[in-house]
């Protein structure tokens, strides 16, 4: 969208911002082509608004979309009428800026990205003129030169009720230790930015040890986030966060969500880390739940999105069993706050994983076969009417593997799911109910689905993207049940890795010190 630069002279009223959209200028305008441009073709001081008008009634609609959030003018007119955004930048209600700087680099507002490589360049057919735009967060909505981010400026509105938390569970020793060490960091949101780490095993209840800070955090006042990299965990965290806070507004926000429920106002908020690249300084408390899972270690935009969702006096607490090294480094000097909890809530110890050699397990699957000994494995557990995990390296094995398995154990269900299945929830939620007994899968099951009486088998665990954190993940799925707090975590391989010995080093070392 271009905008009209109105001189000082002939504004309307004082009041008035410097720039409007075009559809808002008189086609007879004496200066209209003249005025003509682009956000990033002017100085960054030039873009001047009014204050925010007390007396004037801002739409709820309006409001509830846009507070605590930054984003395009394309997708707030899917939902509100252009003039209607206008009148409230009028009011002072509504400020926007250029998605793009041009200078001193070329810097896309929204996701960070300086990379001249993620850029392209387009002839656009709003500017009229040859546009970049940021290929990084194309997946979000296309930010170009001559696209406006909008910010709501109006009176927050923070709660002022008492919300319940309704989960009435008890809390193991180590849990308790936890959930009141991060409850007091919650104490002091208001002291600048702060962090803090929570260290605790697969299975260990971390969601329920959560609970106390968010509750002191919403009674606070102060709209909460649960950030997770992967769908999955998010359809996992919502009913149980639903359940312990009847009374607040929880909403989850991933991919795929109609513009309706995209928008949605929330107390609390439980969305993947791509979805907060549409918040800005609006969290105090913000929970990186599974802060080393694909993709957000590895990439800097979701870094950055979290950055700008958290207000400047806040608290972000890194939640995971495998931290990375750096979060690992800083907590051993004393610079990163922590807590560790070396045991299961069930007080019993991680299953230890068994490594079995499959021998050249590739040969065999090229004739849709599988090993040996993974066919006596799956037999076992199929004896035993148990479900079963089975994590592959690629997705361009799985229909071999499903044949494999298929034709070894007759009369067997198998499904097979990836990151990009369309049917993905479906499967997943199938196996959860036990409707299906085997599940062929790649690592974006490794976290935050929870199964019980589940057994894991990795096939092929040499393969370089089963790391350390990986395969402490993949075993951390066996055994949280209570009623069922052991069971069969086996890594078929045609030769030891590193990442495997570690692996199980990491889960053996947790189970000695939980016993102190």
């Amino acid at each position: 969208m271009r905008f009209y630069s109105i001189p000082k002279e002939e504004r309307p009223n004082s009041k008035m911002a410097r720039l409007i959209p075009e559809p808002f200028v008189p086609i007879d305008h004496p200066h209209a082509m003249n005025l003509l441009v682009r956000l990033t073709d002017l100085p960054h001081n030039q873009n001047t608004f009014p204050q925010v008008n007390g007396t004037f009634q801002e739409t709820d609609e309006l409001r509830k979309m846009m507070t605590g959030r930054r984003l395009l003018l394309d997708e707030i007119t899917a939902l509100i009428p252009l003039q209607l955004i206008q009148e409230h930048v009028n009011q002072g209600f509504i400020q926007y800026e250029s998605a793009m700087m041009t200078q001193p680099k070329l810097t896309c507002k929204r996701c960070g990205n300086q990379d001249p490589f993620l850029f392209g360049k387009i002839q656009c057919a709003r500017c009229r003129q040859s546009c970049r735009y940021c290929r990084a967060c194309l997946m979000m909505g296309r930010v170009s030169q001559c696209s406006p981010l909008l910010t709501w400026h109006g009176d927050r509105r923070p709660s002022k009720k008492e919300h319940i938390l309704g989960w009435e569970g008890t809390l193991s020793p180590a849990q308790n230790k936890a959930a009141e060490a991060l409850k007091e960091q919650v104490s002091d949101l208001y002291e600048g930015h702060q962090e803090f780490l929570v260290w605790a095993v697969c299975g260990s209840g971390k969601t329920e040890m959560l609970y106390p800070a968010i509750h002191k955090a919403l009674n606070q006042g102060d709209p909460v986030l649960v950030a997770t990299p992967r769908t999955d965990v998010v359809l996992e965290l919502l009913p149980r966060m639903t359940a312990a806070f009847p009374n607040t507004k929880v909403r989850a926000y991933y991919g795929g969500l109609e513009p309706s429920e995209r928008y949605s106002e929330a107390e609390l908020v439980i969305a993947t880390t791509h979805q907060l690249l549409r918040f800005y300084h609006h969290f105090s408390l913000v929970i990186i739940d599974e802060v080393d899972a694909f993709p957000y270690t590895y990439d800097a935009k979701l870094q950055y999105a979290v950055k700008n969702a958290r207000t400047r006096a806040s608290l972000t607490v890194y939640v995971t069993a495998t931290p990375p090294n750096l979060l690992i480094r800083q907590a051993k000097i004393g610079k990163l706050p922590h807590v560790r909890v070396p045991r299961r809530y069930h007080g019993h110890d991680l299953p230890v994983p068994k490594l079995t050699w499959a021998g050249n397990w590739k040969k065999r699957l090229e004739k849709d076969r599988l090993p040996f000994a993974l066919i006596f494995w799956f037999r076992e557990q199929i004896e035993k009417s148990n479900q079963v995990f089975l994590f592959v390296p690629h997705i361009q094995l799985m229909p071999k593997v499903v044949n494999g398995i298929k034709a070894s154990c007759q009369q067997v269900t198998v499904e097979a799911v990836h990151a990009n299945d369309p049917d993905r929830r479906e499967k997943v939620s199938k196996f959860r109910e036990g409707a299906t007994r085997v599940l062929v899968t790649t690592t974006i099951l490794e976290r935050g689905v929870t199964v019980k009486g589940v057994q894991v088998a990795v096939f092929g665990a040499e393969d370089r993207i089963f790391t350390e954190s990986a395969l402490v993940q993949i075993a951390g799925r066996v055994g949280r049940s209570p009623d069922q707090p052991d069971g069969d975590v086996i890594f078929f391989h045609h030769g030891k890795t590193k990442e495997m010995i570690k692996a199980v080093r990491h889960i053996k070392l947790m189970n000695k010190e939980g016993i102190r």
